[in-house]
């Protein structure tokens, strides 16, 4: 590394959240001209480690230096007058402004505000590195990736000239993640430092120059990407040897479980979510949906599991003697009492999923309440099923009587999952249901999965994965735009195929 300069040091950081150390005297040295990966399990204190680059916490103790001068960063603000830019999985964009008037929101400018030259600006920042973007485009008008480029855009407005992205592609279809790579590699190659947080080991070796590892709030160590392996790297992260390959067992005594018909769903703005979806989801396989981010998984999933009004169409349970039940128009609670066993990992965490203020095994009994006597495998209490989740799925949490909330997203998933799972449903519908996770718990998951599916439960699985998605899926459904555009074998799919049938409708049954 003698010919790239030193953008940051950062010297024995520490962060800790009451009883929780975030991070613990973190040494990492980030180099201009370099794309560095920065991996670490959940709770391993990566993002936490960024945030405080980035000026969101301050650190407890320890010492940062740019360009060789210790400074003290206190706001996003101070961050960017060090150069230094953070693009967080979640955007923080005014939908109903443009894309240049979001790029010079809080930016003080002598005079009168003159659009003109913002998007004047804008356009030589796009053809420097490869973006394309229209700046007068209103932001919800926008694809998940064009308001990525926004935020991104809006650090480089700033003058960044270090970059840190918080898993930048868990939204983004293949195309769109080879064109931010290009992006990313021309940042690197015109002398930007740029880290990027993933989970994903296949971009990491795609992308990255070097990867640095922590590991329970510790860093273990770092190497140039090209001396190291996907396997390799896992080892590290979790400190013992680790399986990587996804099973991929035969669908087991398939036959129709869940019937869909021409289901059509308008949201509670009237704009359409499905557009006359039909599929039928077998026992005993996994079927897999893809799709851009908002493209009707949700509404699928949830009008399914009787929690989403629909416009027209049927969805139909048929029962192991082959009687059939309508679900639609149905409460959760009747469709349970039916004996209809749906499990469901929705998309909104602790907004549908589990309640925030209870601890871990009160929110164990909402199923409980819910379905009555067969609520749990073996009838478990929801204590000891707590105890069980939080062992099997290595939850990390001071006990299982801390409220939820108090967990990290990847935990609070962990606890989600392992909850539904339990419950012996006869259809699982899991929703992004390793989204946050790192590698060894998202395997733990697939494992999980495939035993459902073995058991002969008929799993519907939304991913945003596609290598996933291709490595577990018996079949793959394909979204756009709330239209079905095609169903393809899993076993014989191609990711870019699946990638040109996310964004236009035209597939193969």
């Amino acid at each position: 590394m003698s010919d790239k300069s030193i953008a940051v040091k950062m010297r024995d950081v520490s962060k800790s959240f009451g009883p929780v150390m975030a991070n613990d005297k973190v040494w990492l040295d980030i180099y201009r001209g370099e794309i560095l990966a920065l991996l670490g399990e959940n709770g391993s204190g990566k993002t936490t480690l960024m945030n405080i680059l980035s000026g969101i916490y301050t650190p407890d103790e320890g010492h940062i230096y740019i360009n060789d001068e210790e400074v003290t960063i206190r706001s996003p603000k101070e961050a960017f007058e060090y150069g230094i830019g953070m693009i967080h999985q979640h955007y923080k964009l005014v939908e109903v402004l443009t894309a240049a008037e979001n790029i010079i929101l809080g930016v003080k400018q002598p005079g009168r505000l003159d659009i003109a030259s913002v998007c004047e600006k804008t356009r030589k920042l796009c053809e420097e590195y490869g973006f394309e973007l229209d700046p007068m485009q209103k932001v919800y008008d926008m694809s998940v990736s064009q308001k990525q480029t926004v935020e991104i855009l809006k650090a480089l407005y700033r003058g960044a000239d270090i970059l840190i992205l918080d898993e930048p592609t868990a939204v983004l279809t293949p195309q769109e993640t080879e064109k931010l790579f290009a992006i990313l590699r021309n940042m690197r190659d015109s002398g930007k430092a740029v880290v990027i947080i993933t989970h994903k080991m296949n971009e990491v070796e795609e992308l990255s120059d070097r990867v640095a590892i922590l590991r329970q709030g510790r860093f273990v160590g770092d190497m140039p990407t090209n001396m190291t392996n996907a396997q390799e790297m896992t080892n590290m992260l979790v400190g013992h040897p680790v399986s990587l390959s996804i099973e991929r067992p035969d669908p087991v005594d398939p036959k129709p479980r869940i019937e869909v018909k021409g289901l059509t769903v308008r949201n509670e703005e009237g704009v359409l979510k499905l557009d006359d979806v039909s599929f039928t989801a077998y026992s005993g396989e996994i079927l897999g949906i893809a799709g851009i981010s908002g493209s009707g998984q949700k509404e699928l999933l949830e009008s399914i599991a009787g929690l989403q009004p629909t416009e027209s169409g049927s969805v139909t349970y048929i029962q192991d003697d082959g009687s059939r039940e309508e679900l639609i128009g149905k409460d959760p609670l009747t469709i349970s009492n039916l004996g209809v066993t749906l499990s469901f990992v929705p998309e909104d965490r602790l907004g549908m999923g589990l309640v925030g203020n209870m601890d871990i095994s009160a929110n164990m009994m909402l199923r409980s309440f819910r379905a009555g006597r067969s609520a749990f495998l073996n009838r478990k209490d929801p204590r000891r099923l707590a105890e069980k989740v939080v062992e099997d799925l290595e939850v990390v949490t001071p006990g299982i009587g801390t409220p939820v909330r108090k967990l990290s997203g990847g935990n609070i998933q962990k606890i989600l999952v392992g909850r539904e799972i339990s419950s012996s449903p006869k259809v699982l519908l899991t929703a992004y249901a390793v989204r946050g996770l790192d590698t060894n718990s998202s395997y733990t998951i697939y494992d999980l999965i495939n035993k459902q599916k073995q058991n002969g439960v008929a799993v519907v699985y939304v991913g945003e994965d596609l290598d996933v998605l291709l490595e577990l899926s018996d079949r793959i459904l394909v979204l756009c735009d709330g239209k079905v555009s095609g169903i393809v074998d899993g076993r014989k799919a191609e990711k870019n195929r699946i990638g040109m049938m996310m964004t236009k409708l035209g597939g193969e049954e």
